[in-house]
């Protein structure tokens, strides 16, 4: 019987940790609010268990919940809905713990540090979080937090970096990815010789895997820097080199995004967050480091090669 639930599972860090999980041969659930997804996504795996819920009716999600030790909460919202972070942590957390959940692992983001005041950030960096954003995310970790209590519930969290890998088409690389592939110009986020860091998605799972069995993880949070620090040059120079094509690229800076934002939400609410492309988090991972004894970092020549071939040749 399933006793961990990855909440939320249908993204791309939830397929990351299920085939970790998988080849852990660790049985899992998944719980969503649309069971056509998670059919398509997890219903070959033997190992998983497929429930919906509705956060709207508490019993269904008590039920959903039941019979589960561990949950991995990756429950996302839209880019113009970040006041819903909080609600539905505070909201889950009581559910989660009157159905019996012991431990609940927060997949977070370099939000809630806001403007870094030393490079890199490691854990004990203030949480000064300057943007809606941010602090609706700071307070989401301060909810689960608040909640940690050996016996009861313990907490942790893994905070990640900006991400891509195969078919991740959230990333701010994708449109590298794309018009490497199948021709045309690069769309980026401007500027684009900053550093930066980002994730292979693939990576993630493994250490959340890790986290589980390890006791000294609960009732903190933990950076993961990904794969290391690059620019978006860089990383979308070894794209088009890859895949053999002509470098195109197309840059929006925020001055671009406003004019954008008239006629796209997305667009509109990513000039809050702009800071980072000028100003950016590079975390410090060094204590997840020790606590794993190590951690695997896919490099991003291995990364980008993977993510070419996972792509249609058409």
């Amino acid at each position: 019987m399933a006793k961990i639930a990855l909440l939320g599972a249908a993204g791309a860090i939830g397929k990351s940790i299920a085939q970790a999980l998988n080849a852990a041969e660790k049985p899992y659930r998944v719980i969503g609010r649309s069971e056509e997804p998670l059919r398509r996504t997890f219903g070959s795996d033997p190992l998983a268990d497929v429930k919906i819920w509705s956060l709207d009716d508490g019993l269904s999600v008590r039920q959903a919940l039941a019979g589960i030790e561990t949950a991995i909460y990756l429950i996302g919202v839209n880019y113009w809905q970040f006041e819903l972070h909080p609600q539905l942590m505070r909201k889950i957390l009581a559910l989660a713990q009157l159905a019996g959940v012991k431990r609940m692992l927060l997949i977070g983001t370099v939000y809630p540090y806001g403007l870094p005041q030393t490079n890199p950030v490691t854990e004990d960096h203030p949480r000064n979080a300057l943007t809606f954003k941010g602090k609706m995310r700071k307070e989401q970790e301060d909810i689960l937090f608040a909640a940690h209590q050996p016996g009861k519930l313990q907490a942790c969290e893994l905070r990640l970096p900006d991400f891509y890998g195969p078919n991740v088409d959230k990333s701010f690389l994708w449109g590298a990815f794309v018009a490497a592939r199948k021709g045309g110009r690069a769309q980026l986020v401007g500027p684009i010789d900053t550093p930066h860091q980002f994730v292979f998605v693939p990576d993630v799972g493994p250490i959340v895997c890790r986290l589980l069995d390890t006791d000294a993880a609960w009732g903190h949070a933990w950076n993961f820097a990904g794969s290391g620090i690059a620019t978006q040059r860089e990383l979308v120079t070894k794209i088009f080199a890859a895949a053999g094509t002509p470098m195109r690229t197309m840059v929006a800076g925020k001055t671009m995004l406003r004019m954008m934002g008239l006629f796209s939400p997305l667009m509109r609410e990513m000039v809050e967050m702009h800071y980072l492309q000028t100003t950016p988090v590079l975390m410090d991972d060094s204590r997840l480091v020790k606590l794993l004894g190590g951690v695997k970092r896919t490099s991003y020549d291995e990364g980008i090669r993977l993510t070419l071939e996972a792509m249609p040749a058409d």
